[in-house]
C-alpha cells in the first residue's frame, strides 16, 4: 500500500515564487483558511481568527 504525504495543519509559511489564493470555508461552528498550494489552518470559532491565519500564511516567512 502506498503512502501520500498530505499537507499538514498548522502555522506553515507559504514558499516565496508560487501563487498563494487565500479562502475562508464554513464547517458547522468552526471556520478554516484554506490555499490554493494546499495549505489549510486550524479550525476556528472567529472568523476573524481564520482570516488572520490565511494573512499570516500569504505573508509568508
Amino acid at each position: 500500500m502506498a503512502v501520500t504525504a498530505v499537507p499538514q495543519d498548522g502555522p506553515e509559511r507559504a514558499r516565496p515564487g508560487q501563487e498563494h489564493l487565500t479562502t475562508t470555508n464554513e464547517q458547522g461552528r468552526f471556520c478554516v483558511a484554506r490555499c490554493s498550494c494546499g495549505w489549510r489552518g486550524p479550525a476556528r470559532r472567529a472568523r476573524s481568527q481564520a482570516r488572520a491565519d490565511a494573512e499570516g500564511h500569504r505573508e509568508g516567512p
